[in-house]
């Protein structure tokens, strides 16, 4: 199972089919919050299950903070992670995360990508497709590979101008 994961994208929309049809095909799309309004299009446009959270700058949702997912034996934490610090440090989500005995955390609210093993979790953040902070500037989101009974493969993706 291919999964597309992006966040803080703020209504900037034009980039999400760029996204789409640079990372190809995929099974579900995650969004770590901050779509301030675009939900209903990502769930449109994308054609697959799909799952977001609510992030700071999401004020007319009904969608929670945090979520839960199991996909392919993989438990998932998902969240925006302004509750958790995350632009301080990203200890509280990971201990969240551990706590919640996820094997992935995802999150974003930094608006820099990241992705890496801490604490035995995989630990994601896709940046920003609409403005991204990381040093280059170029909008982000991640893919991840999931099979039943194998390691959960990420790579940080990036729109080139």
């Amino acid at each position: 199972m291919r999964i597309l994961i992006i966040s803080d994208t703020h209504s900037e929309d034009m980039i999400f089919a760029d996204v789409v049809r640079d990372a190809g095909h995929y099974d579900v799309l995650i969004h770590a919050g901050d779509a301030e309004g675009s939900e209903d299009i990502y769930e449109e446009v994308c054609g697959t299950p799909f799952y977001y959270v609510a992030g700071n700058n999401d004020f007319f949702t009904a969608a929670p903070y945090d979520l839960e997912l199991e996909l392919c034996g993989s438990r998932i934490f998902l969240t925006h992670g302004h509750h958790y610090m995350v632009s301080a440090t990203e200890s509280e989500v990971i201990d969240e995360g551990r706590d919640r005995h996820a094997d992935i955390v995802i999150y974003g609210h930094t608006h820099r990508p990241s992705c890496k093993k801490v604490k035995g979790m995989l630990v994601l953040n896709p940046g920003s497709l609409a403005f991204p902070r990381q040093p280059g500037r170029l909008p982000s989101y991640i893919l991840l590979d999931l099979e039943e009974g194998r390691e959960p493969e990420a790579r940080i993706c990036y729109v080139e101008p």
